[in-house]
C-alpha cells in the first residue's frame, strides 16, 4: 500500500463514478442545518496534475473525465460534478477540451462543507499525506491523519456530529484486502449504524466481490444498495473491467437518482462492450 499513488488513475472512469456518487451523497446531507462529518479513509493527495509523469503513464483520464466532459445532455448530477472539475482548471484549458488538474475526493468534498461541518482525512502514503497536509494546512475544519485507514476508522467512530458520510476507497493491492474491508466495515457499522458508508470496489475477475456482499448480509448489516457497471469484458484476472460502489444507509431516492445517472453515464464510458449498470438493493431495510 505504501507504493500506491492515486495519481496514476486520476480522472479515470472509476473516479468519475466515485465522485459523482460522492457529490450526490454530500448534497443530501446539506438538506438539514445540523452539522455533519465527512470521513475519507484513503484520501490520497487531494488534487492531481494530469500532465505529470505519473498521470501521463496510462492517461486513464482520457477514458474518464475527458469522455464525460465531451458528452451531450448530461443529467444535473453530472453537471454538478463537472462544475467542480471545471473550477480547478483555467478557462482556456477547458475551451480546448482538456483538463490540467483533477480534484480528488477531499477537494470535491471540501467545496460542499458549511461552517458547521467537519472533514477527517486519513492517508497512509508519506508523500500523499504530506501533500494533503499542505493543501489544508490552515483549514480549521479539516483534520489530516497519517496512518492505517481501518485503524483510524475504528478510533474515530461514531463522530460527535452523529450525522455524516464515510468514503472507503482502498487500493486493493494487498492480499485479502476485501476480507479486511468486510471486517472493518461491519465493526464500523455496528458502532455507527445510522451513518452513510460509501465503499468503492473494483470489478475484476480475480476479486471476491460476491463474497464481500455475502459477509455484510450475514453480519446483519441493513439497508445496503449497490451500483456497478463494466466498461470492458470481465475476461482477464489482471485487468479491472468495471467499477462498483456499495452504499449503506443511502439517502431517500438515491437509488432512483444514481440509476438515472448510470443509464446516461455507462454508454459514455464504455470502452469495448462492457455491460449496462446493475443497481440493486442487496439488503433492504
Amino acid at each position: 500500500m505504501l507504493n500506491y499513488r492515486h495519481v496514476f488513475h486520476a480522472g479515470s472512469f472509476v473516479d468519475v463514478h466515485k465522485h459523482i456518487t460522492l457529490r450526490i451523497l454530500l448534497r443530501s446531507l446539506l438538506k438539514k442545518d445540523s452539522a455533519f462529518c465527512y470521513f475519507d479513509t484513503h484520501a490520497g493527495a487531494g488534487s492531481y496534475d494530469l500532465q505529470s509523469e505519473y498521470a501521463q503513464k496510462n492517461r486513464e483520464y482520457e477514458n474518464g473525465i475527458y469522455r464525460v466532459a465531451a458528452a451531450e445532455n448530461p443529467p444535473e448530477e453530472v453537471i454538478d460534478y463537472l462544475d467542480e472539475v471545471n473550477a480547478v482548471n483555467h478557462k482556456k484549458v477547458r475551451e480546448r477540451g482538456e483538463y490540467r488538474y483533477y480534484p480528488g475526493s477531499p477537494l470535491i468534498a471540501r467545496q460542499l462543507l458549511r461552517k458547521q461541518d467537519r472533514m477527517l482525512l486519513t492517508e497512509l502514503h508519506n508523500t500523499e499525506s504530506l501533500l494533503l497536509r499542505k493543501m489544508f494546512n490552515k483549514d480549521k475544519q479539516v483534520n489530516v491523519l497519517q496512518g492505517d485507514a481501518f485503524v483510524s476508522l475504528k478510533a474515530n467512530l461514531p463522530p460527535k456530529e452523529r450525522r455524516g458520510l464515510i468514503l472507503i476507497d482502498p487500493p486493493y493491492e494487498v492480499k485479502a484486502e476485501f476480507q479486511s474491508l468486510a471486517m472493518s466495515l461491519i465493526k464500523a457499522w455496528q458502532k455507527w449504524p445510522t451513518g452513510i458508508f460509501a465503499v468503492w470496489y473494483p470489478l475484476q475477475k480475480s476479486q471476491p466481490v460476491p463474497q464481500f456482499h455475502y459477509e455484510l448480509r450475514a453480519a446483519g448489516v441493513r439497508k445496503v444498495f449497490i451500483h456497478e457497471f463494466y466498461v470492458l469484458p470481465d475476461s482477464q484476472s489482471n485487468r479491472m473491467a468495471g467499477s462498483g460502489m456499495l452504499i449503506i444507509n443511502p439517502p431517500w431516492q438515491f437509488d432512483e437518482r444514481i440509476t438515472g445517472v448510470l443509464n446516461w453515464l455507462v454508454p459514455v464510458l464504455d470502452q469495448a462492450g462492457g455491460s449496462g449498470p446493475r443497481c440493486e438493493w442487496i439488503v433492504p431495510e
